[in-house]
């Protein structure tokens, strides 16, 4: 084919080509329609093929038989180049779509109703094209101007720490205004940042604390994995939360220093009053010279008794509040969820009976494992399931106090506990605040359970959150 088309497009064949266009024009001869035309060629290359036959082997017409021959040859390839004029008009349509050149027109050729109809839907797709292109190209000026105006820093990049986006309230955070191309170029600014960069997976978060110069940074990050065009992206979200993370920080000391207030006062303001008392009747007797009478002693007996309760209550309330500031590093290891339950139910087994309340469990699958430090979760589940107990005490239902331990896997794979009684229900107002230290809804309660047990699973990278109905019961829920 190759060959066939060097020989068309020699010089002197083009020219005799034209040659004879021209001269069909110029006598008014226009083979417009395309099969006409390819009709009439191909009579034509009979009729001289039929004539080199004819003179073949005759004496005299040698130079006319080798003339007639070169046009055989030649109207081969004229009518070649005619059929394949179609597959040109296909290729030069196709180049315009695949290398975006959208002022491409097909003009018809003049060859008939079928090529004017062929050269309408060209221009039509082209112009589609044309459209959709426009159309991507204003979503993508869309998005992009969304991106970086957005107050949440953006940055993306491939396998080989290459950026691709950086948004203006990431320049922001990164304190630069120029070009960044690769990650390793914020080294200069945290080093600690940019392998965390490396470090998060899909679905990670973290917080870093970066001192630059005399500013901090709080950053909250959250990454996502992509795949475009067979390449591996990294998107990653930044959040500077200094400020949420102060006010945060003020306001939970506002809370522990009212709780705070609140429980030693109720402790030392009886002391004192106490201590007051008794050191006016101590001066009143020794002014009076007095001694102590049967019934004095007994008041200063029980006085005395009175502020070594109180200042035994101060001393366990210091002892719960240092336990809660001292949660251990827990101990990772794999262990089956229902060997946990067994454990726990066992050991409130006794105190469920007395209250009469029946403890059901379900773990789906049997097989179900987390990885946990398994003395922390028991004391979290016992803590659990005494509120429960608790809560139940009270309460008289016709279908039985019922207390529901389950695990199962959630629509990430992801393991969880539920902890569910049929109760009376938390109101909202208490359930907002049940997880701050040293609040309580029982009579005798430290109010540190909660809160420690949200701090044993936040230290194993999990949750522990709290449903309530009123007149239904309550749930807790332990995410892994």
């Amino acid at each position: 084919m190759s060959l066939i088309k060097r020989f068309t497009e020699h010089p002197t064949i083009r020219n005799a080509g034209q040659q004879i266009d021209k001269w069909l024009q110029q006598r008014h001869i226009h083979i417009q329609d395309f099969r006409t035309n390819v009709i009439l060629r191909i009579a034509a290359l009979v009729a001289t093929i039929f004539a080199f036959t004819y003179l073949v082997g005759q004496a005299g017409y040698t130079i006319t038989g080798v003339g007639l021959g070169a046009l055989i040859i030649f109207q081969i390839f004229r009518l070649i180049h005619k059929v394949e004029s179609t597959n040109r008009e296909v290729i030069n349509f196709l180049n315009a779509i695949r290398y975006d050149d959208f002022s491409y027109h097909h003009q018809p050729a003049n060859q008939g109703a079928t090529f004017e109809e062929l050269a309408a839907a060209f221009n039509r797709v082209i112009t589609h094209f044309k459209a959709i292109r426009s159309e991507k190209e204003a979503h993508y000026q869309y998005l992009k101007t969304i991106i970086h105006h957005i107050g949440i820093g953006l940055i993306s990049f491939d396998t080989a720490g290459n950026i691709q986006i950086m948004n203006t309230a990431a320049k922001r955070l990164f304190q630069t205004t120029g070009s960044i191309r690769n990650i390793s170029e914020l080294a200069s600014f945290s080093q600690e940042l940019v392998e965390k960069f490396i470090r998060l997976r899909t679905g990670s978060r973290d917080l870093i604390k970066i001192v630059h110069g005399a500013e901090i940074i709080q950053l909250a990050m959250y990454a996502i994995e992509l795949n475009l065009q067979g390449k591996e992206y990294k998107l990653i979200t930044l959040q500077n939360i200094h400020n949420e993370l102060e006010e945060r920080e003020m306001d939970a000391w506002q809370k522990l220093i009212r709780v705070l207030t609140h429980e030693i006062m109720n402790s030392v303001t009886p002391i004192a009053s106490l201590a007051t008392t008794l050191e006016g009747e101590v001066e009143y007797l020794q002014a009076n010279n007095q001694s102590l009478n049967a019934e004095d002693l007994e008041d200063m007996h029980m006085a005395i008794k009175t502020i070594q309760r109180r200042s035994e209550g101060l001393i366990r309330f210091v002892s719960d509040f240092r336990n809660l500031t001292h949660v251990p590093i827990p101990q990772f290891k794999n262990v089956l969820v229902s060997e946990i339950f067994a454990h726990v139910v066992k050991l409130m087994e006794a105190e469920m009976k007395a209250q009469n309340i029946d403890c059901q469990v379900e773990v789906e699958p049997q097989s179900l494992m987390i990885t946990a430090d398994r003395e922390m979760i028991e004391q979290v589940l016992i803590n659990l399931v005494k509120n429960a107990i608790q809560a139940l005490s009270d309460v008289e239902r016709e279908d039985g106090r019922k207390i529901l331990l389950l695990a199962r896997y959630d629509e990430k794979s992801h393991p969880f506990i539920i902890v569910r009684d049929n109760g009376p229900g938390i109101d909202p107002d208490a359930l907002e605040r049940i997880f701050i230290p040293f609040f309580t809804t029982k009579k005798s309660g430290s109010g540190i359970g909660l809160s420690l047990s949200r701090q044993i699973m936040r230290s194993h990278k999990g949750s522990l959150t709290a449903h309530s109905v009123i007149g239904e019961g309550t749930e807790f829920i332990l995410k892994f």
